[in-house]
């Protein structure tokens, strides 16, 4: 069903506006420097926190108000939406290609934990409770690394649409893309100097960015999905019930 396909460019939009909206207004609030700006002197250094700007990350455009109750709610949104898309592709695999039931799961799995990842790091504001945001956001970006790779090897192994040989190559250079910039990221972040702080916020924005691409690519496969495979999932799952009674 064609309408199935406004799923993923929602969930591509939703990230993409309102994250960007909110570094729009704690720019121009001064609560977080320039991403253009290098060589900024006027960055929060220690437990500073006013008459400066913060490096300009996702979640420290988030921290101030007004724009943390938008960064909370964007947040909040794209963890929803992106729990559904690794719901509904797991079910089309299911009922397409079941031989790879267990590498659909696995990516359930790492996409359900992203999900919940990211709700932690939306709901924790970073001023307030830091070792919670950092660790949501941690566990978010790491298992978004390995989701991607594992829908990039089921693109490679199922034919859900018939034009696999366009986005298997397109979702194996996003892949590396993601996989490589945010372990640069990751090293950057734990830096002094400013320029390797504002570096790795430019990475952060690239994985945004990159994220958000990856997902877009699955609207192709969302024009063949439809509510029935939805439902026949969860018809499996309750045939499975009794076998599972019986067992124990």
């Amino acid at each position: 069903m064609v309408l199935w396909i406004i799923f993923p460019i929602s969930l591509s939009l939703v990230s993409f506006i309102g994250t960007w909206t909110v570094y729009g207004l704690a720019f121009t609030n001064n609560h977080v420097c320039s991403l253009t700006d290098w060589g900024s002197d006027n960055y929060c250094k220690g437990n500073q926190s006013t008459g400066c700007c913060l490096v300009p990350t996702i979640s420290s455009s988030g921290t101030s108000a007004p724009e943390n109750s938008l960064f909370t709610a964007t947040i909040n949104a794209g963890s929803f939406l992106f729990l559904l898309f690794s719901i509904f592709h797991h079910a089309h695999v299911m009922e397409r290609h079941t031989c790879h039931s267990m590498l659909s799961r696995f990516a359930l799995v790492f996409g359900v934990v992203a999900a919940l990842g990211a709700f932690t790091a939306g709901n924790c504001n970073p001023g307030y409770l830091a070792l919670l945001h950092y660790l949501g956001a941690a566990i978010s970006f790491m298992c978004i690394c390995f989701y991607t790779v594992l829908l990039t090897a089921l693109t490679g192994k199922c034919s859900l649409t018939g034009y696999e040989k366009i986005l298997y190559p397109l979702r194996i250079a996003s892949t590396v893309v993601q996989t490589i910039v945010t372990i640069c990221y990751t090293v950057l972040f734990a830096q002094d100097e400013y320029f390797y702080v504002h570096l790795s916020a430019i990475f952060e924005w690239m994985l945004s960015i990159n994220l958000e691409l990856f997902e877009l690519s699955f609207a192709v496969e969302f024009c063949f999905f439809s509510s029935f495979m939805l439902s026949n999932l969860l018809s499996k799952r309750e045939e499975e019930k009794p076998l599972m009674m019986t067992m124990s």
